[in-house]
């Protein structure tokens, strides 16, 4: 059985309402999993949750079996988070800004500049290096983040919405970059509105509404599981709006 990158159990956070609501959820090691919902379901909270942002009222988080609420430290060595707005420092390079945060992550300054180079190349940045990035596109930034987020080599990395912004050659560099580093052996969790994204790169789909899971499987087998009820496949568009819909 795959190792568990991620184990939530009875997962909470209220604000003025419950925003999760005692979730369960596991990913598995190696895999890409897209955690897909309509607006104020849950999923950037969840997220924010497992990278160690905001604390659970209740539950439990486990990253590559590592209790994340009793060892921070530990789990967010393992971990990498991408907001969908990153921030950068827009006075820096990106090779500066890249050597920068492999610096806070302990990486030695060799490698640092090597991972650097690799990334920046892969995302086709590698002339821009030495450009200040408050002259850069938001599709160019989030690159440059993509690349900051994948310096220290995490093990399991958090994406909340990576592909907005990009245009359609960005968007394939990342992608290509996402499923390199799941081929050697990283795990991914993205959210995303773009559902082809889902559809075309994540092993498994996760469906969340009101803070709680209610479909979860293989392309395949949420196609199966409608497919019993409607007698035909559905797209994943429409099983996300059946089952994202209220009531």
């Amino acid at each position: 059985m795959p190792e568990l990158a991620l184990e939530l159990s009875g997962l909470r956070k209220v604000f003025a309402k419950v925003a999760v609501d005692d979730l369960d959820l596991r990913v598995r090691g190696g895999e890409l999993y897209a955690l897909l919902g309509p607006n104020g379901a849950g999923k950037t909270t969840t997220l924010r949750m497992v990278a160690g942002l905001q604390r659970p009222d209740a539950g439990g988080i486990r990253v590559f079996g590592v209790d994340a609420l009793a060892e921070p430290i530990a789990a967010k060595q393992i971990t990498a988070w991408l907001p969908d707005e990153p921030l950068l420092y827009d006075k820096l390079s990106p090779l500066e800004y890249l050597e920068f945060v492999a610096g806070l992550w302990n990486v030695a300054p060799g490698a640092g500049l090597e991972r650097a180079e690799i990334l920046l190349r892969q995302l086709e940045l590698w002339d821009e290096r030495d450009a200040r990035c408050e002259g850069f596109s938001r599709g160019m930034k989030q690159k440059v983040a993509l690349a900051g987020a994948l310096i220290h080599e995490p093990r399991l990395l958090i994406l909340d919405e990576p592909l907005t912004g990009l245009d359609a050659g960005a968007s394939r560099q990342v992608k290509d970059l996402l499923m390199a580093r799941v081929a050697a052996g990283a795990t991914i969790i993205l959210t995303t509105h773009i559902l082809e994204v889902a559809e075309r790169l994540a092993d498994r789909i996760g469906i969340i509404r009101s803070g709680r899971l209610v479909a979860e499987g293989t392309l395949a087998e949420l196609r199966a599981e409608r497919g019993a009820t409607d007698g035909a496949a559905a797209t994943l568009e429409e099983m996300f709006l059946a089952l994202a819909s209220p009531g």
